[in-house]
């Protein structure tokens, strides 16, 4: 006969999260939706401040380096906040300073300085970056391991509600208050002509970021006091305790472990596809078809639709098929549409570069869960690996930037086909191990 702390232990590893943490998981999930905002309101602005300052493809996505930037510099600092306090003491570190870098907006705009915005956004995404840093292997620590990467999976689903929501505020606060004047017509101004057109348009940037802060604030009050349950009598359930500090040997440890190792490779190069991808469905569409920004702006949406689709679709799937195989055919894919759009610029090439989105959308739970597979103690410093390699979405929009500069938006898509390639080495790689 099975004794109490045996039974109770079997109906845990039945649980998809953990009874006494479904409230927490529900809000957490919340967060999710908060970054997915931040970020892709932010990757308009490539082509925003292009038009705002007359400046070149390459120097406008310096706003991707400052954002993506900020994930790589604050990764460890989240990870020590988590192994010496908690997961909630790093998703309110985050939300606060994300609230920071948001307010910061509004003295950007009077400002009237590029570099104020970099700055905002840098610290904007600081918070961020605590924040991802601290949510994914909370969400993943919710249930039993042999469910994480589809839990994962569910909770990043919703964060293509958030990247829905802030292409919607892109396009509907942002982009419509750009003026129609050309680069040519902007030179011709007197400045103080030139500054009434610029104040108005950089008050349009200004507006949903100042927004989204007070969304912000209502979301870390929240946080803050939700009950955080500690596991049963039995030992069975969620358990998180402040854990001694030895950075040396974790990080040893952890660049010891292959799967780990490569995890973040892949990691920095499905980022950097996804980036590129979304950053540069303006000027594609455009190119192709021509079109007004707002009107571009649509297939962004549409992208970002079905990105939001295919994160559930993708997930009732990981019930049938192993994540490593999804991962290895969807990357495939993605490689062949980029090659599609460079080699046909066209309406059918549009539709490629929106179908990417359904390639993208299992990636980065999904080389996060496999990656943080079995590391035990290691996970909250393994979680920062993993939100470091986000650095590709701050380096590859300057390559496929530069390579718009110098060719045109429809060959720069061989670069994230170029990304898409190391992902699928790494799927395959992963359909070995485990």
């Amino acid at each position: 006969m099975k004794n109490q702390n045996s039974v109770n232990q079997e109906n845990t590893s039945n649980q998809f999260v953990y009874g006494n943490m479904k409230l927490a998981f529900i809000l957490l999930i919340t967060c999710f939706a908060a970054w997915g905002v931040a970020a892709n309101m932010t990757d308009p602005l490539v082509k925003v401040f292009s038009k705002i300052f007359t400046m070149s493809t390459f120097e406008s996505a310096l706003v991707q380096f400052a954002y993506y930037g900020a994930y790589f510099c604050l990764a460890i600092p989240a990870a020590f906040i988590n192994a010496r306090y908690s997961y909630k003491a790093g998703v309110l570190s985050g939300l606060g300073l994300a609230i920071l870098g948001a307010f910061a907006f509004y003295p950007a705009s009077v400002s009237m300085t590029y570099g104020f915005f970099l700055a905002a956004l840098f610290i904007m995404a600081a918070g961020m970056s605590i924040l991802e840093t601290s949510a994914n292997p909370f969400v993943m620590a919710m249930g039993p391991e042999e469910t994480a990467t589809r839990r994962l999976n569910l909770a990043q689903a919703f964060n293509p509600v958030g990247t829905n929501i802030g292409v919607f505020l892109a396009a509907t606060l942002i982009l419509p208050k750009l003026n129609t004047a050309t680069a040519e017509q902007r030179a011709s101004m007197t400045p103080d002509m030139l500054q009434s057109i610029q104040a108005e348009e950089l008050t349009g940037v200004m507006t949903p970021y100042v927004g989204m802060a007070f969304v912000l604030m209502l979301i870390w009050v929240l946080v803050y006091f939700i009950r955080v349950p500690k596991a049963n009598a039995s030992g069975a359930g969620y358990r998180e305790d402040a854990t001694n500090i030895d950075f040396a040997a974790t990080f040893r440890r952890l660049m010891s472990n292959p799967q780990y190792r490569w995890g973040v490779v892949a990691q920095f190069f499905n980022v950097a596809a996804q980036t590129c991808t979304w950053t540069f469905t303006i000027q594609y569409v455009q190119e192709a078809i021509g079109g007004t920004e707002a009107s571009a702006a649509d297939y962004l949406q549409y992208s970002l639709i079905i990105f939001l689709i295919s994160r559930f679709v993708m997930t009732w799937l990981m019930g049938f098929c192993r994540p490593a195989v999804l991962l290895s055919i969807l990357a495939a894919a993605g490689t062949m549409l980029c090659l599609y759009a460079v080699m046909t610029p066209d309406v059918s090439g549009v539709w490629a570069i929106v179908s990417i989105s359904a390639c993208l959308s299992l990636m980065f739970p999904t080389i996060y869960g496999v990656a943080l597979n079995g590391l035990g103690n290691d996970t909250k410093f393994g979680s920062a690996g993993l939100v470091m390699a986000i650095l590709g979405g701050a380096i590859m929009p300057l390559v496929q930037g530069a390579t718009i500069d110098t060719y045109n938006a429809t060959v720069s898509y061989v670069v994230p086909a170029a990304c898409f390639l190391v992902v699928v080495g790494y799927g395959l790689f992963a359909m070995k191990r485990t």
